[in-house]
């Protein structure tokens, strides 16, 4: 009679905790099946659970192999020809950490492990093993077959000691910390007591609702540790994250361990900045549960959106850049590519802005205060990086080598972000560093008891990664940037090294396994770094490790000014990295030497292209060091190349024009519209018959068809009016002002500076207002109303810039108290402006301004994301408004302003060059202090006269109005108007980030998609 078994089959979210998480290759889906043995001999296995059916699970019945019992470990070898590899079968009595033992020793000996089966007898382990070589064969050699039979049993036999002895040991000595089953308990203790979690682990999390509200419930309770009869929105919100990070952990698992099995190149993402914005909704859309969540929720009481609004931005970043590293992240991810990103996990961000009587004021971004869900800490992943000491030489092998001796060292320890793609099973990953105090300093001050000193060093280890851009005002600003930037970058790159060399011995194979992307100039002392690795640690000659160096780099640059590039003064890299200055000075000396040969004694040119820059103050030029080094040197958008190649670096072009390439920045489709903008998400598949859009955006060119219907057009001008609700709501929530929806929404939102000109924008506020003012009140009933909208933060120390967000608010204030004005025109200034906010304004956007003098614009990523939502723009043709023209046509856009080709000649022109009467009466009132505040806006109007408006905005002014007043004429027309706002989202498909990644891989990477199988 079979004996009656009861098993539930949990499912456990992290394969970190796993006893066989450092398995080798095998079936990513079902590694192990595991079998459990009946009274009557018989065996039950498991299947395996499906993702989303709820059906109780079913065991089936096979046949027991016979193996021996009177022998502790005994392993026996099977080559039958109807197997496809060898069959190792090793009976052993079980302990904690056995398994993993085993697959180590299979790893060590080069072996892959294929499948793999586990049957329990009682205090006994039964384990089937089909094992492969390194060719993928059978191991048919009887001698092999006994030294494996030989290594397995020691390995078995020895306590688990493939490699060292027990504790806690470093795999290849490189910062991956490995502790070993069992710690702390006595080899008699080690029975079998956990080893039922296999058949624990061989199901995927459901999605049903059931299972989705008892995963919310679980962490509510025991993660967040709430009752789950009573809690709030936010720990709905916790319980909610945990939950989705689960999923989130399964894909990311499956696709690294599948990532290591079939090794492609790698392309590993540096950038300082990452500005995530919210991770729930994107993730959940990502993983295509958004509606089943917002089921479960419902039946718990919640709203989704309502849960979903408790997370804070991620403040990782500042700007365009910090967003489109996000983006391509995500496109990464989406795309299959085998993918990491690196950056720091700074502890405050960005800085919370705060508007006191018009004023902005500066306070930390507490965004790490309540825990972040998303973030996975790798206590066991930790590096140490050095800074300052001295350089010796020591003599090895008959070589003179360099030694660095530092004089402080701290430690980098990671926080893993999983990034879900759409569409796909991967899930790639985003590295965070976080500083912390050198254990071993840590240690000697306590126990010599120096207190103060231990807390001292603590918290200057943890300033490195505590801020986003310290200010570098002074010199120690300028070295903790210097220190953050190669705190950064050394623990990325010795991560790198050692992935690389789990599965790799020869460094000339790192250019077809690694690619290494720079972002800007800020990590590329990258290039240094694995200079001084390549030489100094791994001993290779000066030649073999350029020639490897120069073929692992790419890097793009956002900089439109010469002097605007990043430099570090030779004094400050020579006392925090005294070795790195050695090894600049090398390069430099080489690549100079190969210079003169090649242009002959040009001194000017050969001083312009030098990495090191001579002058009052000795310096490195980055910039010129990344495109020494890099194979490919990136602009952003046409536009950008164009005057990279014909101003910036002129030099470099005319030497290396093949190294040159532009790749238009992008945003994704799946944050800016999926998540932001759900009614026109859906309204958009409706008229495409088809959600493919979301992954092939070249499909939105389909709405060009349908342009014309005028139900596509009731429903478009529906989706406007109702996110212009929203929006409108949020104003008034915020600053109590009451708006019309009838009125055109005018958005100008992104980081405020003279050369973005939202101080064109005020003054063309001013005009508008001075104009409605002095109307008859007929004619006011002709007047288009606007709500004007700008939003944006000044750096802390850009005092221009924070009298511009002054001036917003007094004008503001004068405007929307104005009794003659009324709905006519309103002005709103939203406070602390970041993704979030972003999510809001753009879909409730009718027009957008982006108005950057020409030539100063690399590429303007926020003017995509408007126009995948069809919002109209008002725009200079700078940056990649230009390639928008091309796709959306001249007629659906509003153009003023001087041409990039004619600004240096304007600028030679000086204070001849004469302003409209219009521009000198606005600007004549602010410096009367209609708007108060007259002294206080004295130096600002004083940028705009007497030759010193370098950013022209006197000169474009009467083009601007004109721009405006043709938007007005259109805006009457709604007809006309929605028919520009589709034609704007159908041509928005060449500026996803999707487009902008394929053509990095093809011609820049070499890499090639990696999809994690289903």
């Amino acid at each position: 009679m079979s004996a009656a078994i009861s098993v539930s089959f949990l499912t456990t979210p992290s394969l970190q905790q796993r006893p066989f998480s450092l398995l080798p290759p095998c079936n990513l889906r079902s590694p192990f099946s595991v079998r459990f043995r009946t009274s009557n001999g018989r065996h039950l296995i498991p299947p395996r659970a499906s993702n989303d059916n709820n059906e109780p699970q079913q065991l089936t019945e096979t046949t027991p192999s016979a193996v021996p019992s009177n022998s502790s470990t005994m392993i026996t070898v099977q080559n039958e020809d109807s197997l496809d590899s060898t069959l190792f079968l090793i009976r052993a009595r079980n302990r904690i950490g056995l398994l993993q033992v085993i697959t180590r020793a299979f790893k060590i000996l080069g072996l892959t492990i294929e499948r793999a089966t586990v049957e329990l007898e009682g205090e006994y382990f039964v384990k089937s093993f089909f094992v492969t070589d390194s060719d993928g064969k059978k191991v048919e050699d009887t001698e092999s077959l006994e030294r494996i039979k030989e290594a397995l049993v020691d390995a078995i036999d020895g306590d688990g000691s493939v490699s060292g002895s027990g504790g806690v040991g470093l795999v290849s000595g490189r910062g991956v910390v490995v502790r070993k089953a069992g710690l702390g308990m006595e080899s008699g203790e080690r029975k079998a007591k956990v080893e039922k979690m296999f058949g624990f682990m061989d199901a995927f999390l459901k999605n049903d609702s059931f299972s989705l509200q008892k995963d919310i419930l679980d962490h509510v309770e025991y993660t967040v540790a709430r009752s789950r009869f009573i809690f709030d929105d936010f720990e709905a919100y916790q319980g909610l994250s945990y939950s989705v990070r689960d999923r989130l952990i399964e894909r990311w698992h499956d696709t690294h361990r599948y990532f290591k099995k079939k090794d492609p190149k790698r392309l590993y993402f540096l950038s300082l900045e990452f500005l995530m914005g919210r991770s729930l909704s994107n993730s959940v859309i990502n993983l295509g549960i958004r509606d089943q969540y917002a089921d479960a929720l419902n039946q718990l009481g919640f709203e989704f959106e309502v849960v979903a609004e408790q997370e804070g931005d991620a403040a990782l970043g500042n700007g365009g850049l910090a967003r489109l590293c996000a983006c391509q992240m995500d496109s990464l991810a989406t795309l299959d590519y085998p993918a990491w990103g690196y950056g720091l996990r700074y502890q405050y961000g960005l800085f919370r802005q705060i508007i006191l009587d018009g004023f902005q004021l500066e306070e930390p971004d507490y965004w790490l205060n309540f825990g972040n869900p998303w973030e996975i800490e790798r206590v066991h992943v930790s590096y140490p990086v050095k800074f300052y000491g001295t350089v010796e030489e020591e003599g090895i092998q008959g070589q003179t080598i360099k030694v660095w001796i530092p004089g402080e060292t701290v430690e980098a320890v990671a926080y893993d972000n999983p990034i879900p793609g759409y569409g796909t099973r991967n899930a790639i990953n985003l590295r965070l560093w976080a500083a912390k105090p050198s254990d071993q300093y840590d240690m000697e001050s306590y126990n010599t008891g120096d207190y103060i000193n231990a807390i001292m060093d603590r918290q200057k280890a943890e300033t490195i990664s505590n801020v986003l851009y310290p200010d570098d005002r002074s010199y120690q600003g300028k070295e903790l940037r210097l220190k953050q930037h190669y705190f950064f970058v050394s623990a990325s790159l010795q991560d790198i090294i050692r992935r690389f060399r789990d599965d790799h011995n020869n460094f000339d194979e790192f250019p077809e396994k690694v690619a290494l992307q720079i972002n800007d100039t800020h990590p590329s002392l990258a290039i240094a770094e694995v200079m001084r690795v390549l030489v100094d640690e791994e001993h290779l000659d000066w030649s073999r490790a350029w020639d490897i160096t120069s073929r692992v780099f790419s890097f793009t640059t956002h900089t439109v000014h010469a002097e605007a590039l990043e430099k570090i003064p030779v004094d400050l890299l020579g006392n925090l990295l005294p070795r790195h200055l050695q090894i600049i000075y090398e390069i430099n000396y080489k690549f100079m030497e190969e210079l003169k040969s090649m242009i002959g004694q040009d001194y000017d040119r050969l001083s312009r292209m030098s990495i090191v820059e001579e002058g009052a103050v000795k310096s490195i030029r980055m910039a010129n060091l990344s495109i020494v080094c890099c194979q490919i040197v990136n602009g952003v958008s046409k536009v950008h190349l164009d005057l990279l190649k014909e101003r910036v670096f002129k030099d470099f072009y005319e030497l290396w024009p093949q190294k040159f390439q532009y790749k238009t920045n992008g945003v994704t489709q799946r944050r800016w519209v999926v998540v932001s903008n759900p009614n026109l998400s859906s309204l958009i598949s409706k008229w495409l018959g088809t959600e493919s859009w979301i992954r092939n955006v070249d499909l939105l060119a389909g709405l060009r068809q349908h342009v014309s219907d005028p139900d596509l057009q009731r429903e478009w001008k529906m989706v406007k009016k109702v996110n212009k609700a929203r929006l409108a709501e949020y104003i008034e929530t915020l600053s109590g002002i009451k708006v019309s929806l009838d009125a055109m929404f005018d958005v100008q939102i992104k980081r405020i500076h003279e050369y973005k000109r939202q101080l064109l924008n005020i003054l063309g506020i001013i005009h508008r207002y001075d104009c409605i003012k002095n109307m008859e009140t007929s004619d006011r009933r002709k007047v288009v109303p606007r709500v004007c909208i700008i939003g944006g933060k000044a750096a802390p120390g850009y005092d221009i810039a924070k009298k511009i967000i002054k001036l917003c608010h007094v004008v503001a204030e004068k405007i929307n108290n104005d009794a003659d004005i009324g709905d006519l025109l309103k002005l709103v200034f939203i406070p602390d402006y970041n993704v979030s906010v972003a999510e809001l304004v753009i879909p409730g956007s009718d027009l957008s301004q982006h108005l950057s003098t020409a030539g100063h614009e690399a590429s303007g990523t926020g003017s995509m994301k408007f126009l995948m939502n069809g919002c109209l723009l008002l725009a200079t043709a700078d940056g990649a408004i230009v390639e928008i023209m091309e796709e959306v046509g001249a007629d659906n856009m509003f153009l003023f302003g001087a041409k990039v080709n004619e600004v240096p000649a304007l600028h030679e022109k000086g204070a001849s060059l004469k302003a409209p009467l219009q521009f000198l009466r606005v600007v004549r009132m602010v410096r009367d202090g209609y708007f108060g505040f007259k002294d206080y806006f004295k130096s600002l109007c004083d940028t705009l006269e007497d030759g010193k408006d370098f950013y022209l905005l006197g000169y474009d002014f009467a083009s601007y109005l004109e721009a405006q007043a043709a938007a007005d004429r259109t805006f009457v027309d709604p007809e006309k108007w929605i028919h520009m706002s589709i034609l704007s989202t159908a041509g928005s498909g060449k500026f996803s980030s999707d487009k902008t990644i394929e053509e990095y891989a093809k011609h820049t990477w070499g890499i090639e998609p990696c999809k994690c199988p289903f």
